[in-house]
Formats: C-alpha cells, sequence, structure tokens
C-alpha cells in the first residue's frame, strides 16, 4: 500500500501495522517502526497501539515511559481507551494501587471515561475491598453525562453485589441472566463479580459467573483463571481449585502460567494462611506444575 501508493494511509493503518508487527515481529520492532514515523504520523491513534502492545507483554516499564510522553503531549487528544490500557497493564501484573493514579491523570486530562474505565477502576477497589470507594465510584457513574440505559443496568446490578444482604438473597441465576449481553470491552466486570462474591463468602454465585464464562465463545485470558483459582482458595475449595488448574492446563487458547500459580501460593503463605497454602502446593506438585522458582518457601 505504501510503495504502490494506491490510496492514503490513515492513522488507522498505521496503528494496525504497529499492531501486526509487534505480533509478528515484536515488540523491539514495533517500537523500531513507531519511532520511524514522522511527526504527522505519530498520532494518538499509533501511540495507543504501541501502549497497547507493551501492554499486552507486560512491559511495564516501557509502557510507563510512553504513558508519560502521552500525558506531556500538548498537541494530541487521547481519549479513555489510552488510559484504559495503562489501567489493563496495571491489573494484569498486579499493582492495582496505580489504577487510581491513572483516573486521577485522565480526570485533569477531562477525558470521559467510557464503561470499561469505570469497570477497572471498579476492580481495582473490589482486589482490596474498599467498598466505600465502590459505591462512590457507582453513584460517579450514575450521574455521568455519557451515562445511558445499559449503564444504569449495570450500576443498579453492581450495587445489589456491594450489599451483602441482598446479596444472599438474591436469586441465584441473576447475574448469569442480567449479563448475558455483556461486551467484549465489559469482560473484566466478571471477574469483578468473582472477587465480590468471594468477600461475601458466596460459592455459588461464583460457580455460576464461572460456567457463563465458561460458555461463551470468547478466550478465557489467564486473569480470569487466576481469579477463579483465587477465589476458591480464599473459601477453602480445594477441590474446585484443582479442577481449575486441570482446565487451565488443557485449555487450547489460554497458555498455563505456572508462576502465577507460585505467587498465589506465596501470597497465602505471607498472609499467614499456612492451611490452604500448603494444600494448594499439595495441588500443584500432583498436577506436576513448575515450582523451580520456589526457593526455600
Amino acid at each position: 500500500m505504501v510503495q504502490h501508493e494506491e490510496s492514503k494511509i490513515s492513522d488507522a493503518d498505521y496503528a494496525s501495522r504497529i499492531d501486526l508487527i509487534s505480533k509478528v515481529f515484536g515488540i523491539d520492532a514495533a517500537e523500531r517502526y513507531f519511532e520511524g514515523l514522522d511527526i504527522d504520523s505519530k498520532t494518538a491513534e499509533t501511540y495507543t497501539s504501541l501502549l497497547h502492545a507493551y501492554a499486552a507483554s507486560k512491559q511495564t516499564e516501557r509502557a510507563e515511559a510512553l504513558f508519560k510522553r502521552i500525558i506531556e503531549s500538548d498537541s494530541l487528544t487521547f481519549g479513555a481507551i489510552t488510559y484504559n490500557e495503562m489501567m489493563t497493564l496495571y491489573m494484569s501484573v498486579g499493582q492495582v494501587e496505580k489504577v487510581p493514579e491513572v483516573i486521577e491523570v485522565l480526570k485533569q486530562k477531562k477525558v470521559s471515561p467510557d464503561i470499561f474505565t469505570y469497570n477497572l477502576w471498579l476492580s481495582s477497589c473490589a482486589a482490596t475491598f474498599n467498598i466505600d470507594e465502590l459505591r462512590k465510584i457507582l453513584e460517579e457513574m450514575r450521574h455521568d453525562a455519557s451515562s445511558n440505559e445499559g449503564w444504569v443496568r449495570y450500576i443498579d446490578l453492581t450495587s445489589i453485589y456491594i450489599n451483602s444482604s441482598r446479596v444472599t438473597n438474591a436469586e441465584s441465576t441473576l447475574p448469569v441472566e442480567a449479563e448475558k449481553s455483556i461486551s467484549q470491552r465489559e469482560w473484566i466486570t466478571y471477574d469483578f463479580l468473582m472477587i465480590l462474591h468471594t468477600g461475601l463468602g458466596n460459592k455459588v454465585m461464583i460457580d455460576q459467573i464461572w460456567k457463563s464464562l465458561r460458555n461463551t465463545n470468547q478466550i478465557l485470558s489467564s486473569r480470569s483463571y487466576i481469579c477463579v483459582l483465587s477465589s476458591y482458595l480464599m473459601l477453602g475449595h480445594l477441590r474446585e481449585a484443582e479442577e481449575i488448574i486441570h482446565q487451565w492446563k488443557e485449555s487450547k487458547t489460554t497458555e498455563f502460567d505456572a508462576s502465577a500459580c507460585l505467587r498465589i501460593l506465596n501470597a497465602f503463605r505471607d498472609v499467614g494462611l499456612e492451611g490452604i497454602a500448603s494444600g494448594f502446593h499439595l495441588i500443584l506438585v500432583h498436577n506436576k506444575c513448575s515450582l523451580e522458582n520456589e526457593g526455600s518457601s
């Protein structure tokens, strides 16, 4: 297309090429291509495409350096998707405490958050069980000028889950039925709901949500496996946790991450839950999961 000049190359075309280069030739090649673009082609789309490549490969330091260039730019206008990429990265590497920092920058830049922005923000609070902050975010969503019927449905649904008395009495099929129309960009909502129900000790709902996830046509992420595995372990359901290990290892689309399992194991040890840690350790050994980096712990 470039050589024959048969059509005008758009910003989206350049962004797509960065994405393809990163997948075929690697991050370094994508970075070199981006830096070689002329100034007019270094647009919000191409910056965001490179940031996505960094986030997908969990290149935190490089992503942070690029994000700094992005927020310091005076000539370009970035939308919520750029900030979502950074928050998604922080969620995927377990640095949930940095998500509110990105939200703060987004607000300083007067960028309108979308539903995925709110989902990530809510999930970062759910990860630390900051229920008061969850309620504040939901209230902000309700008054957001961009709020629509779909948002209101989501807000009302989530409000139910952070109220333990209502969750306990809710029909067990509610989240499964209510979220059938959830979009790919709202995917993280499922993980968020599992975290909330874990805090409430509601195994039935975790079973329901996980079943819904497995029944979709979409590819499960490592994050989802880690989330449901941690949920079952927190509630002491070792048999279910072992079943998740089996499902993950047998997955044709999501590579099993032994290092993530080791981090979960060490996290339970660090907080003094030695009984759960010992049980999980036996599961990993029984399923021949590599623990080479376990060390003396």
